[in-house]
């Protein structure tokens, strides 16, 4: 992780150009990526891809010639998507095309203008106080051609093609929790679900925020509907705070009844936050009515919540490596419970199963004896005996095992054990995603 960040960090990214197709290149070097484009002034639903940016350069000059902003120093020096210039200015002209943070006065601001043409420089609040009257000379190599707006994504096969889908974005330039959180978590979470059998397909997707995901829609939205059963978008998964998930528009996908499961249950202690159209990442657009798609999204340190949201104080430090270590341990807890959730079926549903024959009984009963045994090898209160007979009881195709989990007063990790103990003698068959009859 720390290594894929050091890669990844130094480059210029935005919504198009090559700095998307430089980071989506390393991270195919990660995961078997599948390369996307989508032309310039194409009609994605009810917008228009734009022309590409291209930035090769651009400084500013004060009076003393003494270097103000420096792209090649750091890239959140030019407004992203700016416009070139070449000219030489008095300060008051100059504070136009200026940005900075007046409560951040250390922070280099990440400013754009994707849509609208202009040009601009961001500095800090501190030195932009510090300029003196006089003569300025701003310039900003850049041009905007006809190119393609570039997306990827990884299809990792399961047993079922139903899907779930995680999605992250890769246009921010030099910043770390609000951009490289995100693609860097699903990497390492690709590869480890890569090396698990799966029941569900995988669907994972980098693309440029909001237009991205739009035009991703627009290729492969029908495809998603017919296949999805559950998704998250990954974004600001760094910092010291706990989990924070935004649920679906629907409020009611496989991922937002476990996530409340599993903080009920206390595996989790994270904060929920519900869906809104206001603000947030590319679930937006996946939760958008047309599609309205099972798609919740998953932060820990919340984008606007905290310092370094869209300027220079989001780095690698404030973020850590070891939260997004965290994050991807996590996630795949979540995802673990949400593989083994569904629908069993009891395989002997007429009477109660003859525990015994299997070793799941104790096979001598008597009170004071045997009433703390699981089976003749395990004593635990008969905590295991309970579990094994609530299983077997709600396996009627009508009840869940987060449902089921619920009625022991359990989370479902502590089924989970059990349920592949059951599967693998034979007593149950499962899981499915929809009710079905037991008979």
């Amino acid at each position: 992780m720390d290594s894929l960040f050091d890669r990844l960090f130094p480059i210029c990214r935005s919504i198009t150009g090559e700095g998307l197709r430089e980071t989506l290149n390393i991270l195919s070097g990660y995961i078997p990526l599948e390369h996307f484009g989508v032309k310039s002034d194409t009609e994605v639903f009810d917008w228009i891809i734009p022309k590409e940016w291209v930035i090769r350069d651009a400084i500013l000059k004060g009076p003393d010639n003494k270097i103000i902003a420096d792209f090649k120093i750091n890239n959140l020096h030019v407004l992203n998507y700016s416009d070139s210039v070449d000219s030489v200015i008095d300060l008051e002209e100059l504070q136009q095309h200026l940005h900075s943070i007046p409560n951040l006065p250390t922070a280099i601001p990440y400013v754009i203008s994707y849509y609208k043409r202009r040009w601009g420089f961001c500095i800090s609040h501190e030195e932009r106080e510090q300029l003196k009257p006089g003569k300025y000379h701003a310039y900003i190599d850049s041009e905007f051609i006809d190119g393609e707006l570039n997306f990827s994504h990884a299809i990792l096969p399961g047993e079922s093609k139903r899907e779930i889908l995680i999605s992250t974005y890769v246009c921010h330039p030099s910043m770390a929790n609000n951009e490289l959180s995100g693609p860097i978590s699903a990497v390492f979470l690709y590869q480890r679900l890569a090396r698990k059998q799966r029941r569900f397909t995988y669907r994972f997707v980098f693309l440029p925020e909001t237009i991205g995901s739009i035009s991703y829609l627009h290729r492969f939205g029908e495809e998603l509907r017919q296949n999805i059963y559950a998704g998250l978008v990954l974004t600001c998964l760094g910092g010291n705070r706990s989990l924070s998930y935004k649920m679906s528009r629907r409020g009611d996908s496989p991922i937002d009844l476990m996530w409340t499961h599993l903080n009920d249950t206390n595996v989790f202690n994270g904060q929920t936050r519900i869906f809104t159209p206001d603000g947030g990442s590319d679930e937006r657009q996946y939760c958008s009515p047309g599609f309205n798609l099972p798609v919740g999204q998953m932060a820990r340190t919340v984008y606007g919540e905290y310092a370094g949201y869209h300027n220079s104080l989001d780095t690698k430090a404030e973020m850590t490596i070891e939260s997004l270590y965290s994050s991807v341990n996590e996630m795949e807890i979540l995802i673990e419970a949400v593989e083994w959730d569904g629908y069993y079926i009891n395989n002997s549903p007429y009477g109660e199963v003859k525990l015994d024959k299997y070793g799941l009984y104790p096979d001598m009963n008597a009170a004071g004896v045997t009433k703390q045994l699981s089976s003749n090898n395990l004593n635990d209160n008969r905590i295991q005996l309970s579990r094994i007979l609530n299983i077997l009881n709600y396996s009627d195709g009508e009840h869940t095992l987060r449902e089921i989990a619920s009625k022991c007063n359990a989370s479902i990790l502590d089924l989970i054990p059990i349920v592949k103990l059951l599967l693998d003698k034979e007593l149950i068959s499962g899981p499915y995603d929809e009710r079905r009859d037991i008979l």
